[in-house]
């Protein structure tokens, strides 16, 4: 059974194994927890059997009129199970009073996206390479 968590009490560093898949440069347990720490809205998939995370997503706000989800991943082992809706659903729960909801990903995750009432928009985007010591 799968369980979602809001509160970084509920999770440690050790349930964060096996994200970023594909990365160049995949963050370690330690700098997701951080993530997860920094963000003002995250939501977490707990595979209850096993304790471990296998699905996050996270949230930034002004808390006023804009928010930006930057992150959705769940562990390939447990995709096509309805995980990665869930994560969104609870994620704009949260978000439901801010009336910007802004969001970028490849066009081929679109009709995923547009299943939230999403559209498709334009952007743009600046990439440094990250800081391997994170705070």
């Amino acid at each position: 059974m799968i369980i979602y968590c809001g509160s970084i009490a509920d999770i440690s560093v050790r349930q964060l194994k096996g994200f970023f898949v594909g990365w160049k440069n995949p963050l370690t347990p330690e700098q997701h927890y951080e993530l997860l720490c920094s963000s003002d809205h995250f939501v977490v998939a707990v595979d209850e059997n096993s304790n471990q995370i296998v699905g996050f997503i996270t949230a930034l706000s002004d808390g006023v009129c804009t928010s930006f989800i930057p992150l959705l991943e769940v562990l390939p082992e447990y995709k096509n199970m309805g995980i990665g809706t869930r994560l969104v659903e609870l994620i704009l729960s949260k978000l439901q009073d801010i009336p910007n909801v802004d969001l970028m990903c490849d066009p081929e995750l679109q009709p995923f996206y547009k299943r939230f009432n999403m559209h498709k928009s334009t952007g743009m985007i600046l990439r440094k390479k990250m800081n391997k010591n994170m705070k």
